[in-house]
């Protein structure tokens, strides 16, 4: 017998860490490859971690509730074979204090739920943790480490001072009744509290909605957004649309809804402006080839963000099949980590629930995010009178990092042009 370690995967792109959330095996446990093992929550999707070998369970690495980096170990098995290798227990995996603090800062401000949960409990401020993940990235196990020793650790050699007490620069001339003995640094906010009372239900915010709350507070932390708005008039959108739904129901056993129409014209306008379909890499943008459209879908506990691949490939038949397929299987909770990796811009269909106007946040790292609202009849100015008209609002938001107001409002107008240019005499849907 030998033993093998199992590591956390990386469950998506850009993903650095996940969170156990329910071990489905105990020591002593008989698997075989590819059995489940645990559930694992990600910023992007919860899934199944499989073993990746035939064996005995040996010892689980982690509790659940622990998050940890991709690539750490998560359990050991014996299995079947040559000579007994060394098991990742805590003897044989240094210990994080002796880890170096990498020069690389790029995934320090990167927080886990876990990470902003410890962090606030302690009032510990988080600008002044060096991490020693990935990047930077600062771990539940260095915040425990300052917990439990009230410092916290510096590069290089610099003494570590406590939490308690970081002495301040004194001011020149400063008048010696302003001193502060205890001056310390700049405390993070602690979270507002409140009290719960009669008739109050309180709602635990673990697993899928904590890496949520983790994910967008790392985009709106990371990236300056930006925001714009353009009005477009889709009334040959909704006739074409109106004329051809049932015979394409009929035909595709497939609705024909407005969101493929969208991320058709959104096509155009990323094959017109390539830079929009870019992403932020810390010291550069890289500007993608392969147009991958990420779909946000919405359940009652959770927001799924499916990648439609290939898309410019795709026909208004081939978008819409992909529209209905992803959001069936949302809904029962049947979506694979492999079908969220990969987006270079994301759609965002919030009119589907009557919202006119809103402000996205980035699905960091994408360098964009457009939101299609709802569509609304107005009166509205044409040929010298009012006329009832279909209209609609395409809000988007954008990494400033990456991208201009100019550039921007010329994929606006790329997009509003073929949505106005739609013929109901001429319209392709395959």
């Amino acid at each position: 017998m030998k033993t093998e370690t199992l590591t956390m995967p990386q469950l998506g792109e850009s993903v650095t860490e996940g969170t156990i959330s329910l071990w489905l095996v105990k020591p002593g446990d008989t698997v075989k490859k590819y059995d489940p093992i645990a559930e694992v929550i990600t910023d992007k999707v919860t899934a199944e971690v499989p073993s990746s070998f035939d064996g005995v369970i040996d010892q689980l690495l982690a509790e659940e509730g622990d998050t940890l980096q991709v690539g750490e170990a998560i359990v050991t098995l014996q299995v079947s074979g040559g000579s007994t290798e060394v098991a990742a227990t805590e003897e044989a995996v240094p210990a994080i204090e002796e880890t170096p603090v990498s020069s690389d800062q790029s995934m320090k401000k990167r927080y886990s739920p876990a990470v902003l949960k410890l962090s606030a409990e302690h009032g510990i401020d988080l600008e002044q943790v060096s991490g020693t993940g990935a990047g930077g990235r600062i771990t539940r196990k260095d915040l425990l480490k300052i917990v439990e020793t009230g410092q916290i650790t510096q590069p290089d050699t610099v003494e570590a001072p406590t939490i308690e007490s970081v002495p301040a620069p004194k001011p020149e001339a400063q008048p010696e009744r302003h001193e502060q003995p205890q001056a310390a640094r700049p405390q993070a906010a602690k979270p507002m509290t409140s009290t719960t009372e009669a008739g109050d239900i309180e709602i635990p915010t673990a697993g899928v909605r904590q890496a949520i709350a983790a994910n967008m507070v790392r985009s709106k932390q990371e990236a300056p957004h930006a925001w714009l708005m353009i009005e477009v008039d889709v009334t040959n959108l909704v006739e074409a649309r109106n004329r051809h739904k049932d015979a394409f129901f009929k035909q595709e056993g497939v609705k024909l809804t407005f969101l493929p129409f969208f991320m058709k014209a959104t096509v155009e306008g990323l094959k017109k402006h390539p830079i929009m379909n870019s992403t932020w890499a810390g010291d550069k943008i890289i500007q993608k080839k392969a147009i991958n459209l990420s779909l946000a879908v919405a359940t009652q506990e959770a927001l799924f963000v499916p990648v439609v691949k290939n898309a410019d490939e795709l026909s208004i038949k081939g978008l819409a099949r992909a529209i209905d397929d992803f959001g069936k299987r949302a809904q029962a909770g049947r979506l694979s980590s492999s079908e969220m990796q990969g987006g270079t811009f994301t759609v965002n269909n919030t009119g589907s629930f009557g919202s006119i106007q809103s402000a996205p946040i980035l699905n960091f790292p994408q360098a964009a995010i457009l939101s299609v609202e709802s569509i609304v009849k107005r009166p509205v100015w044409v040929n010298g009178m009012f006329a009832a008209r279909d209209m609609v609002n395409l809000c988007m938001s954008i990494d400033h990092r990456v991208l201009d107001g100019l550039v921007a409002g010329q994929f606006l107008q790329t997009v509003k042009h073929a949505l106005e240019s739609i013929d109901p005499n001429q319209l392709s849907l395959y």
